[in-house]
């Protein structure tokens, strides 16, 4: 089974009482929640895809984390994360590190960066069903105006019309999700699962 999330910062204190206001009483309690999260759904020999900001703490604090969490980990990343450029900082447990990359995943192309990517590759394709055939997977806005910001545009470009050659008018497809670890209780969550997650707060949000 694969898996994503994004922006879990463990070990970062502002994070906690400041931007995101997740409410534990100190770091401790955050980590410990999240490795519990974590584990719970994760067996050792699933694939979880870290969409960047995975840890906010020394490199000998970063390297024991990671043997606490379950998977194999891969790492996109993001612009806190320093494994591999400075010393101590273990790169051991990751499958592999990369800025950006483009997988399969169950006939679907997802595009995976830690910034979010308002025009991405294989934007405009569709399965046989007329359902998305790619999803673009991010993070790093956590839940702010910036993440306003992008569900605004996606509803304008989803309201957009454009003909096709044949002159048949279509609405243009934006598939952008937010892997942000507070929208899943801090749960590594499936494509499908994201998907689902990403439509029920956007009815929420409307309401």
């Amino acid at each position: 089974m694969r898996y994503y999330i994004a922006d879990c910062h463990f070990y970062h204190a502002n994070i906690n009482h400041q931007m995101d206001c997740r409410g534990f009483a100190d770091v401790t309690e955050m980590n410990a929640y999240m490795i519990e999260k974590w584990n719970k759904k994760v067996r050792w020999n699933d694939e979880v895809i870290i969409l960047g900001d995975l840890s906010f703490g020394t490199a000998e604090e970063s390297t024991a984390l990671l043997e606490q969490l379950n998977g194999h980990l891969c790492l996109i990343q993001g612009n806190h994360d320093r494994y591999g450029a400075k010393k101590g900082y273990g790169t051991s447990r990751f499958k592999w590190i990369r800025p950006y990359t483009e997988l399969r995943d169950n006939r679907r192309k997802v595009i995976l960066c830690h910034y979010p990517i308002l025009c991405y590759n294989g934007q405009y394709k569709l399965m046989e069903d007329g359902s998305p055939q790619t999803y673009m997977l991010y993070g790093h806005v956590h839940d702010t105006v910036d993440q306003r910001l992008i569900e605004d545009f996606q509803e304008k470009i989803r309201s957009t019309v454009r003909y096709d050659r044949s002159g048949h008018p279509f609405h243009i497809p934006c598939n952008l999700i937010n892997c942000f670890c507070m929208y899943s209780d801090y749960t590594p969550l499936t494509l499908d699962e994201w998907i689902e997650c990403d439509r029920q707060r956007m009815e929420k949000r409307k309401r």
